[in-house]
């Protein structure tokens, strides 16, 4: 069983703004007005599923996923 994603945090100094991870879960990343991604508020209404995808859509690994016991699960 994979560990629920409890926190994402975004390297806006990696992020290109490619906007993939926006498209794949747009209910968790939108692009902001310096076309960085954004995390949204309600980000853990998203399955964790689209939220690994969207991490793992990323061309420069700015996304990172950490689980309950705050493991980095995906960067």
């Amino acid at each position: 069983m994979n560990p629920k994603i409890k926190k994402i945090t975004i390297d806006k100094n990696l992020c290109i703004g490619c906007s993939s991870c926006a498209v794949i879960a747009p209910g968790a990343f939108q692009l902001n007005s310096d076309g960085k991604a954004d995390l949204l508020p309600d980000w853990k209404k998203t399955a964790d599923k689209e939220l690994t995808e969207a991490a793992q859509s990323c061309p420069t690994k700015s996304i990172t996923l950490y689980s309950e016991d705050k493991k980095q699960i995906y960067s």
